[in-house]
């Protein structure tokens, strides 16, 4: 026997003998990209806190799906669109209406939303003013948004007393929790390709304050007295296979450490990203306190 083929021989024997290592990703779809896009300062402490919402829900969304790589670009729209490059699912957690930071970039965006990439709005980043740049485009890229003069905008307490089967509410149980809801949203004609996530019936009383742009009309006034219910949160497939999804709660910043709450934002982003969902849902552990008061744009009260 030549010592070339005993080698050949030994390093086989070798192979054979050592133990399986299984891979932690199932497939190339476990090994997704999500941008994360932080508006600027907004409310005051506890509220709107995009950059530290933004870097919770990145740190989870890591450490609950290995081979996902979450990037985080905070004070608004980043200088350099290269961050993009090779994301699955861009995430837009900002201020809206006409300083929303995608209006400048709407071109940009429908490039990236024609070559399949997922998009996430999350609470004030889903209202843009009408027409285009704004809500032609979203009720392209994620099926609706918040219109001014339809939609509204109370703090109330909905109770998710019924989920849909969807990747998207994996792991979440019914639940309720306070925040400012919008509802009353403009979506695509007949509903078609959105999937309502999160529904509830809003009670009169979130319509207490006069008619407004944002705060009440008479065609939402007329949907809430006859007790239609309301989407605060739904998932959009578009036509050539991308795919969106719009969240309303996000204002208070303390609901993040509510696991259902931040169980169907996670799911979301995966799903947007066009991964798998975990049939659990997205693992994260709740955060502690120090965890939800770190990173806000204000400094903490004395009070």
């Amino acid at each position: 026997m030549t010592r070339s083929l005993s080698c050949l021989i030994a390093t086989l024997t070798a192979l054979l003998a050592s133990p399986v290592v299984p891979n932690t990703l199932a497939d190339d779809e476990q090994t997704k990209t999500v941008v994360f896009v932080a508006g600027k300062q907004s409310h005051g402490y506890g509220a709107h806190e995009h950059r530290a919402g933004c870097l919770l829900l990145a740190e989870a969304l890591e450490a609950g799906m290995p081979g996902y790589t979450a990037k985080v670009v905070t004070d608004g729209w980043p200088e350099d669109n290269a961050v993009f490059d090779g994301a699955d699912a861009i995430v837009i957690y900002s201020d809206g209406a006409g300083g929303h930071p995608a209006l400048p970039h709407r071109d940009f965006l429908d490039d990236l939303m024609k070559k399949g990439v997922g998009l996430a709005c999350l609470h004030f980043a889903v209202e843009v003013p009408a027409g285009s740049p704004g809500g032609d485009d979203f009720l392209d890229w994620i099926g609706g948004y918040f219109e001014l003069h339809w939609s509204v905008n109370p703090h109330w307490t909905p109770t998710f007393a019924e989920l849909p089967d969807h990747p998207i509410t994996r792991g979440v149980e019914p639940f309720g929790i306070n925040d400012e809801w919008y509802y009353h949203m403009r979506f695509r004609p007949k509903m078609e390709g959105v999937t309502p996530i999160l529904t509830a019936v809003p009670p009169e009383s979130s319509l207490s304050r006069p008619d407004g742009d944002r705060s009440g009309n008479p065609d939402v006034r007329r949907a809430v007295a006859a007790g239609e219910p309301q989407h605060v949160a739904w998932a959009y497939e578009r036509p050539d296979g991308g795919r969106g999804f719009g969240f309303t709660g996000g204002h208070v910043h303390w609901n993040w450490g509510d696991d259902n709450f931040r169980t169907v934002v996670l799911n979301a982003l995966v799903w947007a990203a066009g991964g798998e969902v975990p049939e659990g849902g997205v693992p994260s552990a709740t955060p502690s306190q120090a965890q939800l008061e770190a990173n806000q744009d204000e400094p903490k009260p004395a009070s």
